[in-house]
């Protein structure tokens, strides 16, 4: 027979306030929750790009001067 050691997960109910819920882990390198934010600036980004093309009528390179 196996000892198991169970953990009770904190419950997360709609009037319980941000600082009882879990938090993210922050740390260095590629963690997830810093590819998640990398990836959402990623988006941010291409999405700015789009508009700045619409908006001016030149694509990326000519807006930089390298055509």
């Amino acid at each position: 027979m196996t000892s198991e050691k169970i953990t009770p997960t904190p419950e997360v109910t709609p009037d319980s306030t941000a600082e009882t819920a879990v938090q993210p882990e922050l740390g260095f390198g590629w963690t997830p929750y810093a590819e998640r934010i990398n990836g959402r600036f990623a988006m941010i980004g291409f999405f700015a790009l789009l508009i700045l093309e619409l908006l001016t009528r030149e694509d990326f390179f000519t807006w930089l001067g390298l055509r």
